[in-house]
């Protein structure tokens, strides 16, 4: 089973910029569609954007789409998440997840996901 590892959070203003990375471990993780999901205080974990194993296919949350975009280089075993256009209320801690042979689209539900990380946080404040 593939392990994660979360990187890049910090504070950004907004309207700026940040690059989250995801190191998975094992041999089999081209196997594996990817998502990034987020969770701010008091509010349920959610979809923000899932890859397929190929990193062809992609599939983005609404609230994000045009300003995050989501991509993984197999060979490194990582899978990205770079979000510009930040707003305030994006803030929150940001976890990867990965389902095995998973279908984009079911992977954006937050209960399929097999395995998560730990999360970074993710601050867009003045």
């Amino acid at each position: 089973q593939v392990q994660l590892v979360e990187s890049g959070g910090g504070l950004v203003q907004p309207g700026g910029s940040l690059t989250l990375s995801c190191a998975g471990s094992g041999r089999t993780f081209g196997n594996y569609a990817m998502g990034w999901y987020r969770q701010s205080p008091g509010k349920e974990r959610e979809f923000v954007a899932t890859i397929g194993w190929d990193g062809v296919s992609t599939y983005y949350a609404d609230s994000v789409k045009g300003r995050f975009t989501i991509s993984r280089d197999n060979a490194k075993n990582t899978v990205y998440l770079q979000m510009s256009d930040l707003r305030p209320e994006d803030t929150a801690v940001y976890y990867c997840a990965a389902g095995r042979l998973l279908p984009i689209k079911v992977l954006s539900t937050v209960s399929s996901a097999q395995t998560w990380g730990q999360g970074t946080q993710v601050t867009v404040s003045l």
